[in-house]
């Protein structure tokens, strides 16, 4: 491809996104002249989203919600760990502030940043952050060294790491605090499938998972 079409390619996405824009205000408009005066307005969401940064999985698209009833945050791998202050800023925002119902902890499988994991090399920047999920597996070892299929051995990872890092969010004195004064917010873990387009409930024992946490991560006073 040469540096012109290089440029055309280029410019022509850019141009698209616009373009879709356009179209997407209108058709809002069309719909319901007082869209854009609500979200004006300010939101109110009852679901907050964490979920992987791969670009085929958009928390609205998938589950049907509209604009206002999702707080999104997205990273490489759907981690929560607590000395990222931009997941724990959007967690305790979401749940002082926002007042949210439920977090949705989403990976999927198939996942590239799990893989990445579970490669036995350097891989620079990468190394510190993906060494959250090599955790995980060092904490499930005998299970997984037990799946003799690979790709069923890299998915039930997938689980495991959304399970984890579900109670990395409900370790957080935002989301202890919250649910003792107001029974809410509810954490699940779900897992987004590439072959069939379905989210599956990982069916996360939430109060008993808090119950347990709290024996050493008590942070309610």
């Amino acid at each position: 491809m040469s540096d012109q079409d290089i440029s055309k390619y280029l410019r022509e996405t850019h141009d698209r996104v616009f373009e879709h824009n356009k179209a997407w205000a209108a058709e809002q408009t069309a719909k319901d002249p007082e869209f854009f005066a609500k979200m004006s307005a300010g939101q109110n969401p009852d679901y907050l989203w964490i979920g992987c940064s791969d670009s085929r999985i958009p928390a609205e698209v998938i589950t049907g919600l509209q604009p206002g009833e999702t707080f999104v945050h997205r990273n490489i791998a759907n981690l929560v760990c607590n000395t990222d202050l931009n997941v724990m800023s959007v967690i305790n925002y979401a749940v002082r502030h926002l007042q949210v119902k439920h977090i949705v902890v989403c990976g999927h499988y198939g996942c590239g940043g799990v893989k990445a994991a579970m490669t036995p090399k350097d891989l620079g920047l990468l190394n510190p952050w993906l060494r959250n999920i090599r955790d995980v597996y060092r904490l499930h070892e005998k299970e997984l060294d037990a799946i003799p299929d690979e790709e069923a051995r890299y998915n039930r990872l997938v689980e495991l790491n959304v399970m984890e890092q579900c109670r990395n969010v409900i370790k957080t004195a935002a989301v202890q605090q919250s649910f003792a004064k107001n029974q809410f917010p509810i954490v699940h873990g779900w897992v987004f499938g590439f072959h069939d387009g379905l989210l599956k409930d990982l069916e996360i024992d939430f109060k008993n998972v808090l119950a347990d946490i709290q024996k050493i991560y008590n942070l309610t006073d």
